[in-house]
């Protein structure tokens, strides 16, 4: 199985983020997670912590099963299949990102990282990738 890029100019040159066009929203519950109806929440993240679990899913999703959801964002995915162990990806992003004052809520999957921006800053976050790519070329 292969694990991924771990350099940080050919990660930086070589992703290609990829925009999902539905609105996610963050949700928290106390509610044991074999009493969540996660078959048809189909969330994309499950983070479990001392507080509660953490889920995200569709505001669609949220709003359907009577949840409350915050923090309505986009999710931009790196398709780029970068290491579990590289070092400065997300950094160098995210700061990117916060020069521009775009908030992130970053995932790493196996096979690629996922951020999720407001909504309305999906477009300029995109943009800002798009900079970064061809400054990482040169």
């Amino acid at each position: 199985m292969a694990t991924g890029e771990q350099n940080l100019s050919v990660l930086l040159a070589t992703m290609e983020p990829t925009l999902d066009s539905k609105t996610y929203v963050f949700i928290t519950t106390t509610q044991a997670l074999h009493s969540l109806p996660l078959a048809t929440l189909q969330p994309t993240l499950i983070a479990h912590e001392a507080e509660g679990t953490t889920i995200v899913t569709t505001e669609d999703l949220a709003a359907s099963h009577g949840l409350e959801g915050v923090f309505p964002c986009k999710k931009i995915s790196l398709t780029v299949h970068s290491s579990l162990e590289a070092v400065g990806l997300i950094a160098a992003i995210t700061n990117r990102l916060k020069d521009h004052q775009i908030s992130t809520n970053v995932v790493s999957g196996y096979y690629h990282d996922h951020i999720y921006v407001p909504a309305e800053r999906a477009e300029d976050a995109m943009r800002v990738l798009e900079e970064l790519i061809e400054e990482a070329k040169k």
